[in-house]
């Protein structure tokens, strides 16, 4: 039997074993076996044919989004329309085959947009290219999930359930579990909050189906058997997501009322060029981009749509020195800062000082 008619015999146990106190262990166990054979399926351990053709484009900008979705929904039209590079668009599916990139040029950030081909149902287990749309997918900042506006909401549920299959998170945070493998002692379980959805044998069962015998636990918030599972793995990625309905010209305004109104939802016609702009603004939110601005002693500072240097939300001065040269940190007697981060303007502060966006920054060596 291979791994496919393995994940498939699994997927389809758990679908038909009722949730209750009595199965719970059962079905911890099941979706520990399934997780394993997931990660064989991603990982492959045999000597392999060829290697296939892959998506490697090169990072470049200041961050990376990746859309994905189903075939037609207009991700080559977005692309074509919110950069300078044009992708092939057609009435029907399969247009683009391989990854376009693009760049969006907004608040002086150079963001990079790819155009993955469309993805179909099993994709995570390797139909229609979709591995290798969803390892390009894995290396990008955020995620714009396309949908179609006129389809039903079951489209989302399918991306979402590929995304998962491969280690995918979508706007979750990392559970807040610590292990430590050990080599004795057996193992240690302690949390510091109740537990509702797991208990110590149901966590044991897991550990043993994993061959961890010796290990310390701690739970210090309300997990679930998956998310423990995700943190035994050690290979989840937790990404944002904006979901882009598109089409939105072809469904009534009551409908695009109800999906505008979801969280991470974001509603746009690309043919009609309808709230684009919004978009865009939701991007540079999701991305948490912040610009700063330098300046010399005894000048202005450079305020111009060129200048300023784009960093990552929560960046300190550091990480500002490390953009301008990597020996300023070192020789960094203090920094004066003007803007919101600060308690009053201007402000003498340190290296571990965080920015906000517009903030102007004046570095004072040693």
């Amino acid at each position: 039997m291979g791994i496919l008619e393995k994940i498939a015999e699994i997927e389809h146990e758990i679908s038909r074993t009722q949730k209750n106190k009595a199965t719970e262990y059962h079905l911890g166990l099941l979706k520990a076996k399934l997780a394993k054979y997931r990660q064989q399926l991603l990982e492959p351990t045999g000597k392999g044919g060829a290697k296939g053709e892959g998506f490697d484009v090169m990072k470049s900008g200041d961050a990376r989004v990746a859309m994905v979705g189903f075939p037609s929904v207009g991700k080559s039209t977005l692309l074509s329309s919110m950069t300078s590079t044009h992708s092939e668009a057609a009435g029907y599916e399969f247009t683009t085959l391989t990854c376009i990139p693009g760049v969006i040029s907004y608040n002086g950030a150079n963001i990079q947009l790819l155009d993955l081909p469309g993805i179909i149902e099993g994709a995570s287990q390797g139909k229609g290219r979709g591995r290798q749309v969803i390892s390009v997918a894995k290396t990008a900042d955020l995620i714009l999930m396309m949908l179609d506006a006129g389809k039903s909401d079951q489209q989302k549920m399918l991306l979402e359930r590929e995304l998962e299959a491969v280690g995918i998170r979508l706007n979750k945070k990392p559970p807040n579990i610590y292990v430590r493998q050990k080599k004795v002692g057996g193992v240690k379980f302690t949390n510091t909050v109740p537990l509702t959805h797991c208990n110590e044998k149901l966590i044991m069962t897991v550990l043993h189906e994993y061959k961890i015998f010796n290990a310390d636990v701690i739970f210090r918030e309300d997990c679930t058997v998956d998310e423990f599972i995700d943190v035994i793995q050690g290979n989840r990625v937790y990404m944002t997501c904006l979901y882009v309905y598109n089409k939105v010209d072809q469904i009534s305004i009551e409908e695009i009322d109800r999906l505008a109104r979801m969280p991470h939802h974001v509603v746009i016609s690309c043919e009609m060029n309808l709230n684009m702009d919004y978009l865009l603004e939701k991007i540079w939110e999701y991305l948490a981009l912040v610009r700063v601005y330098t300046k010399k002693p005894g000048n202005a500072p450079d305020l111009g749509p060129e200048d300023g240097i784009i960093l990552r939300g929560g960046a300190t001065i550091e990480h500002c020195c490390h953009a301008l040269h990597r020996s300023i940190a070192a020789q960094l007697r203090y920094a004066i800062v003007w803007g919101t981060s600060t308690k009053f303007s201007p402000q003498r502060v340190g290296l571990h000082h965080k920015l906000d966006h517009e903030d102007v920054i004046q570095i004072v060596k040693k």
